[in-house]
């Protein structure tokens, strides 16, 4: 039975060690353990030569798997899963420009033309970045729909080492979040937003939105810091244009 161990815990016996190996889920896992090892004293090394060859045959055995799983498994289950996509992906698409939305945004959670939908991608292929990234996808669809625990629960599911990306996933918890009227949670979610990637589009829109929340919340003064930051840091924004208003109704509320 599996256990939970704390960070930083260290196998004693060799069963232990053998299966800390094997869990790791990922080449740069092994090599990063294989490295940890290293450091060790030479006095160590000099001790457990039998045991350091065994344990470097199991992990050859175990990278040999991985490499094998990557190559004949997982690439091709990830690329039959991003074929999959294109139909849902094309209805999301649509569905951002048109005039009846909500159902160009149905058939991208549920899918259509026989192809399946962004629900069917994250059920059938979770595991690839395709699942990933139908998680994106329903997440945004629920929030235009006006779903906003089931857009939660697929933006909260949703990771990217993309951080414009993963901003807007955040910022999008965020607006769901203030339509249910968990401003605090909202508010959050916003912060998050804005320390995740600071760029021109994100960081100002989302520091409006903080700002906003933060005055409905009675905090004038995290407000006002907000909407300076804009103005600052941003003067050409969108968000930049009416910002000398709610500098005002912040300080006149401090």
């Amino acid at each position: 039975m599996a256990t939970y161990k704390k960070r930083g815990y260290k196998p004693k016996t060799q069963k232990e060690k053998v299966e800390h190996i094997e869990e790791e889920s990922t080449t740069a896992e092994v090599f990063n353990t294989l490295d940890e090892s290293a450091s060790k004293t030479e006095e160590w090394v000099i001790k457990n030569q039998n045991y350091i060859f065994g344990v470097v045959g199991v992990v050859a055995l175990v990278v040999l798997a991985i490499m094998g799983y990557n190559k004949f498994i997982a690439e091709p289950n990830a690329q039959e899963a991003m074929n999959e996509m294109t139909v849902a992906q094309g209805y999301f698409d649509e569905a951002l420009n048109a005039t009846e939305k909500d159902s160009l945004f149905t058939l991208s959670l549920e899918g259509g033309e026989g192809k399946y939908g962004m629900l069917d991608i994250i059920k059938e292929y979770g595991s690839t970045p395709a699942g990933n990234l139908a998680n994106y996808y329903a997440g945004m669809a629920y929030l235009n729909m006006n779903k906003y625990q089931e857009a939660i629960k697929h933006l909260g599911d949703f990771s990217s080492d993309d951080l414009m990306l993963s901003a807007i996933s955040q910022g999008g918890i965020g607006d769901a979040f203030v339509q249910l009227n968990q401003l605090e949670d909202g508010l959050s979610y916003y912060e998050k937003a804005i320390k995740t990637n600071a760029n021109d589009f994100t960081t100002p829109l989302y520091l409006k939105k903080a700002a906003i929340v933060a005055m409905n919340l009675g905090n004038n003064q995290k407000a006002l810091d907000y909407l300076n930051r804009i103005k600052t840091e941003f003067p050409k924004s969108d968000d930049a244009k009416d910002i000398d208003v709610l500098i005002g109704k912040a300080s006149a509320s401090l």
